[in-house]
């Protein structure tokens, strides 16, 4: 099937392959809690480690494809991807040994991390890559509702292999998908207005302050990880029990929010202000989860923390896509999101392990604190850039 990044059937499979790729966003409190500690038995190091080697072998796919994005087509590369990702998670339901499952975590990730990178990729090089990206996310926090409330009722109920189960078939028509009918990452020009049209790849360095961007963002996804992976067990530790599941069904629906308000907002604020108050509010919220006694203050703080970051990658999306016309920048996502991401779950564990929910929050506000300094440092570099191309020229820049 021929289609674009600017045709809805286009989009929606982008949004079907997002939501694929970034599936330990949206289930890491089970993945992690209910599944592989509640369910098969593993310490909290044991479980941290085998979705860390999932984010680990993402990042390695995502830093091997992302710099040869513009040189293979998307349209191959990404189902070969998430056919990887399905046939590993399909094998997970049939293993039960902490190495095997490593193993097989870790080639789930790369496959994912593969696809995810090709799909990332196609969104940065569309007419308005923000607003695509927060479609895309958008369904993503659609997803979340659906898979929270299916999973948290499923696993305890019928075990830990189910859940697998749900991931291999996700993945599986991921591959489907796109195989059929994944979009050409650049639009053509009976697809796209000229005045949207993206600006012809180039093969310079990237900036330096879109690097710096991008440290800030792979440090918001340690906070992020670290914290969201163990939401459930501080619940449970706290004492609220049952309340959790209510917790994680309201987070699902305050994250439809976030990526409505960064397209709505898009021409009307700057996108590294956004970060940096992102990095801000993040801190603060992992704070409250890990220090509050009380229910109240952990359910608002919980309800909302997902959303901070998607509100925030949202802008740094655009951002990064608007100063790199070769798309590369934005194909680096997995590897800006996992790289963070995978050194959480086993940083998490080992804290909540020795020191308990404090360490984690002491952890959270230095990590924190640092993502803040990489974007105000990108802010104050941003100036050196030249201006974007004449696409998304009424877009602020920084």
């Amino acid at each position: 099937m021929n289609t674009t990044t600017e045709s809805w059937s286009g989009r929606a499979v982008l949004l079907l392959a997002h939501v694929a790729g970034m599936i330990d966003l949206v289930a890491l409190p089970i993945w992690v809690g209910a599944a592989l500690i509640g369910q098969y038995g593993f310490s909290p190091t044991q479980a941290g480690s085998m979705v860390t080697a999932f984010l680990a072998a993402a990042v390695c796919a995502s830093l091997f494809f992302a710099p040869r994005f513009h040189r293979h087509p998307a349209h191959r590369a990404a189902p070969v991807g998430y056919a990887i990702a399905a046939i590993a998670f399909a094998l997970l339901t049939q293993v039960s040994h902490a190495g095997a499952m490593t193993a097989l975590h870790a080639l789930a990730g790369f496959g994912a991390g593969m696809g995810l990178s090709f799909t990332h990729g196609a969104i940065g090089r569309s007419g308005r890559p923000q607003r695509l990206f927060a479609i895309v996310t958008l369904g993503l926090g659609v997803s979340a509702i659906f898979f929270l409330g299916v999973a948290q009722g499923l696993v305890p109920r019928l075990g830990g292999p189910v859940l697998f189960m749900l991931f291999a078939a996700l993945m599986a028509i991921t591959t489907l998908a796109t195989a059929v009918a994944f979009p050409r990452p650049a639009a053509s020009e009976a697809d796209c207005p000229a005045s949207e049209r993206p600006a012809e790849p180039v093969s310079q360095p990237i900036a330096a302050p879109l690097w710096w961007g991008i440290a800030g963002l792979t440090l918001m996804a340690i906070t992020q990880s670290t914290v969201f992976s163990f939401v459930e067990r501080i619940g449970v530790a706290r004492g609220f029990g049952g309340q959790v599941l209510g917790v994680l069904i309201a987070l699902g629906f305050v994250n439809l929010a976030a990526p409505v308000l960064a397209a709505l907002l898009e021409r009307r604020l700057k996108a590294m202000p956004v970060a940096m108050g992102g990095a801000a509010l993040q801190l603060t919220l992992a704070l409250v989860i890990a220090f509050s006694a009380g229910f109240t203050p952990y359910a608002a703080a919980a309800s909302v923390f997902v959303a901070v970051m998607i509100f925030t990658h949202t802008f740094v999306f655009g951002w990064l896509s608007r100063h790199d016309a070769s798309g590369r920048a934005v194909a680096l996502t997995p590897a800006m999101l996992m790289s963070g991401a995978a050194l959480g779950p086993v940083a998490g564990g080992a804290l909540y392990g020795s020191l308990g929910t404090h360490g984690i929050g002491v952890a959270a506000l230095f990590i924190g604190a640092s993502a803040f300094g990489c974007y105000l440092r990108a802010f104050h570099l941003s100036r050196t850039l030249p201006a974007p191309a004449a696409a998304v020229a009424t877009v602020p820049s920084h």
